[in-house]
C-alpha cells in the first residue's frame, strides 16, 4: 500500500490493566523522502522517541547512553573472549536495519526462555546469571571492533551507524530475572531484558551462550545428585573431557553450583573458591619398578617429635602381617612390588592425604593389600590414611569387598576407624551408572565424574531462546504450526503458588499490571494453549520469582549479585520444596505452567489478530 504524504497511521496500544481494551492511540507523521535519503520513516512522537528529536544524520542525540555512563563496579565476564563482538553476524545486520528505519530506540521486551526440560526430566536449573550481568555491566564496542565491522559490513552502510555503535551501552537497559541456581520451567521466562531495541537485540546470542551451557550442565550436575543422595561426596573430573578450556572452566563452576562438592579444576578452584581434590594417576604408579628407587626411606611422626627411620622397611613388615593373617587365608601372598613401592613414594610424599589408585595391577590381589600395608604403617606413626580410588571394573562388588577387608584388618590389628576409610569410584561414571550402582548395593563414599557430566552427553544443548515479546508498549507475538515454538506476548510477571503440603503447585504468568496473586485466593490458572486444561488453585504461599538484577541508570533497585557458594545453597533448598514425583529419573510428573484468565484471553485474541484468515476454493 502506498502512503501518500501527510498521511496519519494510528497505531492502537494495549493499556496493561486491560490487556483487552485498546485506547490511547499513537498517530505518527509519514513524510515522503527522496530515494536516497538515509531514514524513509521517522517517528515523530514525543512518547515513542522518549522526548527527544531524531535526526536522520545525528543518531548520537537520539539516545541519552554515552560509553562509559553505567555506573557499576561489576569486573566482566569469566572468559575475556566474551566481548560485544561475540554475535552473530545477523544480529549487525538487524542493528543496522533498525538503525535505519529510526527503530533502534524503541522500548522493546525480550523473553529469555526454554522450550522443554533436559534429560528427560522435568526441571531444570537456571545457571549463567551472573555472567550475562557483568557482560550487560561492561557492554560496549571498542574501536578495533568497529573497524572489523566496518569492513565486513556492506558499503552501503552509513558511518553514522558505526559511529552510533560506539557509545551504546547498557545504562538504558533493565534485566528482571529468577534467582540464579532456582529450579525453573519451560515457557516461564529466566530473564527479562528491557531496553532500547537495537541494543537489547545485541545481547540476544551472548546471553543465550551464557545461559544455555550454564543451566544445561547445572542441571546434569543436580540429576546426578539426586541419584547418588546426599551423603555422598560428588567430584568433577572433567576438565580433559571437556569442550575446550572454557567448556572445562563453565563445567567446574556450575557443576558445583549443582550441587557437586569439588573439582579437579586449579584454575576453577582459583577462579571460583571451589574446593579442589586430586591425587595421583595410573602414571605414577606404573613409573616405579621397585622400592630401590625410593631415596629418602625415614618419615617423622604426626606428632613431629619422633621419627620413623626406614618407613619402607615398616611398610613391608605390615605387608608380612596381612599375608599371613588367618583371616585373609593367604589370598595376599604376592603383591605386585612395584605398586607398593609408588604407594610408599606417595605416602613419603603426603602422608596426611595418603589415597591410592588400587586398580593398576589387580585391584584385589595387589592393590587394596598394597595400600592397606603402607596405611597400617602411617597409622602406626599418627596419620590418618584417606582411603582409595577404584577406576575399573565392578566398582559397586570391589567397594563391598574393600569394605570387609578394611573392617577385619580394623578388628585383627586393633586400628580405630580403619574401617571406614574411604572409597572412591569413577570410570565413565553417569546418571544410570549411579543408579545400577544403588540398586546393586555399594559401599562407595565418593564419586569421581567426568565425560558424562560436563559433555551432557545425554543431550547436548538445552535450545533456550530469547524473544521479542514487546516494543514500544504494544506486546508482540510469534506464532507457528507447532505450539510449543508460540510465545506468549507482553511484559508478564511470574509467581509460583505452594499448596497444602508445602510445595510449589504451579508457576504463573500474569499481565504486568493485573492485580497480584494473593494467598488464600481463589485463582483460575490456564495452559496458554489448551483449553480444556485449567484449574483453580487456592494458594498457601506465592513466591514473586523476579527481581532486578540490572537497572542501568534507571534508578530502579537493583538486587546483588549472590556468591556462587550463595547460589549452590539455594538451588539445594529449591531441590528440596519440589515434590518428589516431579524430581524422579523416570516417568516424572510434569509440572503445571499456566497464566492468568486475563493474560490467556489476551494470547487468543492477539493469535486472531495476527494470524492471516485462510480461503478455500
Amino acid at each position: 500500500m502506498e502512503l501518500l504524504e501527510g498521511t496519519k497511521l494510528t497505531l492502537p496500544i494495549f493499556e496493561r490493566d486491560n490487556l483487552l481494551e485498546m485506547s490511547n492511540p499513537i498517530s505518527c507523521s509519514y513524510s515522503k523522502v527522496d530515494a536516497g535519503s538515509s531514514l524513509p520513516i521517522r517517528h515523530t512522537n514525543n512518547k515513542l522517541c522518549n522526548g527527544l528529536a531524531v535526526d536522520a544524520k545525528n543518531e548520537q542525540a537520539a539516545i541519552s547512553t554515552s560509553a562509559g555512563s553505567a555506573t557499576s563496579d561489576l569486573k566482566g565476564p569469566t572468559n575475556p573472549m566474551v566481548t560485544a563482538l561475540l554475535t552473530d553476524m545477523y544480529q549487525i545486520t538487524m542493528a543496522y536495519a533498525y538503525w535505519r528505519a529510526g527503530k533502534h530506540i524503541d522500548q522493546a521486551v525480550f523473553d529469555l526462555f526454554h522450550r522443554k526440560n533436559p534429560f528427560g526430566g522435568e526441571y531444570t536449573i537456571f545457571a549463567g546469571l551472573e555472567e550475562c550481568i557483568k557482560f550487560a555491566a561492561n557492554f560496549r564496542f571498542k574501536d578495533y571492533e568497529i573497524d572489523y565491522l566496518r569492513s565486513i559490513m556492506p558499503p552501503s552502510c552509513e558511518e553514522g551507524f558505526f559511529n552510533y555503535l560506539k557509545g551504546i551501552d547498557c545504562s538504558n537497559v533493565k534485566i528482571h530475572a529468577i534467582a540464579e541456581g532456582s529450579i525453573v520451567f519451560p515457557r516461564v521466562p529466566m530473564m527479562r531484558v528491557e531496553g532500547p531495541l537495537l541494543i537489547a537485540q545485541l545481547l540476544e546470542t551472548i546471553f543465550l551462550t551464557l545461559v544455555n551451557y550454564a543451566s544445561l550442565v547445572a542441571t546434569n550436575a543436580a540429576r546426578h545428585r539426586q541419584v547418588a543422595g546426599k551423603s555422598k561426596l560428588l567430584l568433577e573430573f572433567g576438565l580433559r573431557r571437556a569442550q575446550g578450556p572454557d567448556g572445562g572452566i563453565s563445567a567446574s563452576k556450575y557443576c558445583y553450583l549443582g550441587g557437586f562438592d569439588a573439582t579437579s579444576n586449579l584454575d576453577a578452584g582459583r577462579r571460583f573458591g571451589i574446593p579442589v581434590r586430586g591425587t595421583h594417576s595410573h602414571a605414577f604408579v606404573s613409573s616405579f619398578m621397585s622400592s630401590d628407587e625410593i631415596s629418602e626411606r625415614s618419615l617423622v611422626y604426626a606428632n613431629k617429635i619422633d621419627k620413623c627411620d626406614d618407613f619402607v622397611s615398616l611398610i613391608e613388615h605390615w605387608l608380612s602381617k596381612i599375608q599371613v593373617a588367618e583371616f585373609f587365608h593367604g589370598k595376599f601372598s604376592e603383591t605386585n612390588q612395584s605398586e607398593l613401592a609408588a604407594f610408599t613414594s606417595y605416602a613419603l610424599a603426603f602422608p596426611t592425604e595418603f589415597l591410592a589408585l588400587v586398580d593398576t595391577y589387580d585391584v584385589m590381589r595387589s592393590g587394596i593389600p598394597n595400600f592397606c600395608a603402607v596405611a597400617l604403617a602411617l597409622q602406626q606413626l599418627g596419620y590418618k590414611p584417606k582411603g582409595i580410588r577404584l577406576d575399573s571394573g565392578d566398582l559397586a562388588y570391589f567397594s563391598i569387598e574393600a569394605r570387609k577387608i578394611f573392617a577385619a584388618i580394623e578388628k585383627e590389628f586393633a586400628m580405630p576407624g580403619f574401617g571406614k576409610l574411604s572409597i572412591t569410584a569413577s570410570n565413565d561414571i553417569n546418571e544410570d551408572t549411579l543408579d545400577a550402582i544403588n540398586k546393586q548395593g555399594h559401599e562407595i563414599d565418593a564419586f569421581g565424574i567426568g565425560t558424562h557430566l560436563v559433555t551432557c552427553y545425554k543431550q547436548p544443548a538445552l535450545g533456550c531462546v530469547y524473544k521479542l515479546v514487546e516494543v514500544r508498549g504494544q506486546p508482540r507475538i510469534k506464532l507457528s504450526e507447532d505450539f510449543s515454538k508460540v510465545t506468549i506476548p507482553g511484559k508478564k510477571q511470574c509467581f509460583r503458588l505452594y499448596g497444602n503440603e508445602g510445595y510449589p503447585l504451579v508457576d504463573l504468568m500474569i499481565g504486568e499490571n493485573e492485580p497480584l496473586p494473593k494467598v488464600q485466593e481463589r485463582i483460575l490458572c490456564r495452559h496458554p494453549f489448551q483449553e480444556s486444561k485449567r484449574a483453580y488453585v487456592v494458594p498457601q504461599r506465592v513466591e514473586a520469582l523476579y527481581k532486578c538484577y540490572w537497572a542501568g541508570k534507571s534508578g530502579f533497585k537493583q538486587e546483588p549479585l549472590p556468591s556462587l557458594d550463595a547460589s549452590r545453597r539455594h538451588c539445594q533448598q529449591q531441590l528440596a520444596t519440589m515434590r518428589p514425583d516431579h524430581m524422579r529419573s523416570l516417568y516424572p510428573t510434569p509440572y503445571k505452567v499456566s497464566v492468568s484468565a486475563k493474560l490467556y484471553d489476551y494470547i487468543h485474541f492477539l493469535w486472531l489478530s495476527e494470524a492471516p484468515v485462510g480461503e478455500l476454493h
